[in-house]
């Protein structure tokens, strides 16, 4: 992960993303903008929410979890190493933590805790404000190699990097709608259910996205993957690829169509319309 850009300024979801009977699923980290919402369950390796995030759903870290200040969780919270959660945290289930667990001031657990490790009671800094503050200090003095650093061991670099799934401040994603202000991006050979709202949208390779995108700009659909809905852009281009295949309407300003990409619906372009052949050289005889 790189210090160089804000790692919230889009909606990112990596490959093989799935959602599975209201979980979201991915082998990856989860990290959550502050002020978002999920309607889902989560399922990641590392779970880092900001502040007043909303679960609807359990939450499932295989390794660490981390909750800031004012997150609201439905249901359990089930950590395989360590928890961190900050002041006035709600878990509307359980919590069961492998490893330590650090718990802020008047936080609501209804149905009881337990951890197997040591268990500290106070009102510590929020982590993810901390982790901020900390690099920060580090940029300030020149030290990037050491906040690298930092930032590397914060994510456990022991295990294989994969990229995290990335929900901005403030977005929204739900069975009806993955709704934000940034831009959107999913991976390869993902399963979602939900209209994709962004200010644009690229989609990768072999995906079934059960849901409409809409986009304020471009809107990029990659070689295999199939739209169950309409593509809509306000002043953008719509690019489909060989092989992609979009169950409904297209609406845009300009539209790039590869040979062998497929439109069910009507397809309508204030602009430009480019088909766009494969033309590979013939091998000679």
């Amino acid at each position: 992960m790189s210090l160089r850009s804000n790692p919230l300024d889009e909606l990112s979801i990596p490959d093989g993303t799935t959602v599975e009977e209201h979980d979201l699923v991915t082998d990856g980290d989860v990290l959550l903008g502050g002020r978002a919402t999920v309607e889902f369950g989560v399922r990641g390796r590392n779970v880092l929410a900001g502040e007043g995030v909303r679960f609807g759903g359990d939450i499932e870290a295989e390794a660490d979890c981390r909750l800031d200040m004012w997150c609201d969780v439905e249901g359990n919270v089930l950590v395989g190493r360590d928890a961190y959660l900050g002041e006035r945290v709600h878990v509307g289930g359980q919590l069961m933590v492998s490893g330590d667990l650090d718990i802020g001031d008047d936080v609501d657990i209804e149905e009881g805790f337990e951890a197997n490790g040591w268990i500290v009671i106070r009102n510590p800094m929020p982590t993810i404000v901390f982790l901020y503050v900390y690099l920060t200090q580090l940029l300030r003095l020149g030290e990037e190699d050491a906040a690298e650093r930092i930032l590397e061991e914060f994510v456990d670099e022991d295990e294989p990097e994969r990229d995290p799934l990335v929900v901005p401040r403030n977005g929204t994603v739900s069975d009806d709608a993955w709704r934000v202000s940034t831009p959107a991006r999913i991976g390869d050979d993902c399963r979602l259910h939900g209209n994709v709202r962004a200010e644009e949208i690229t989609v990768g390779e072999d995906n079934n996205v059960f849901g409409s995108l809409r986009a304020r700009e471009d809107v990029v659909i990659g070689s295999g993957t199939r739209i169950h809905g309409d593509v809509t852009t306000r002043s953008g281009t719509v690019a489909i690829a060989d092989g992609a295949r979009v169950l409904g309407d297209v609406s845009c300003e300009h539209l790039e169509l590869e040979d062998g990409a497929t439109v069910d619906g009507t397809m309508r372009a204030s602009g430009e319309v480019k088909m766009q052949r494969d033309r590979q050289p013939r091998d000679p005889e």
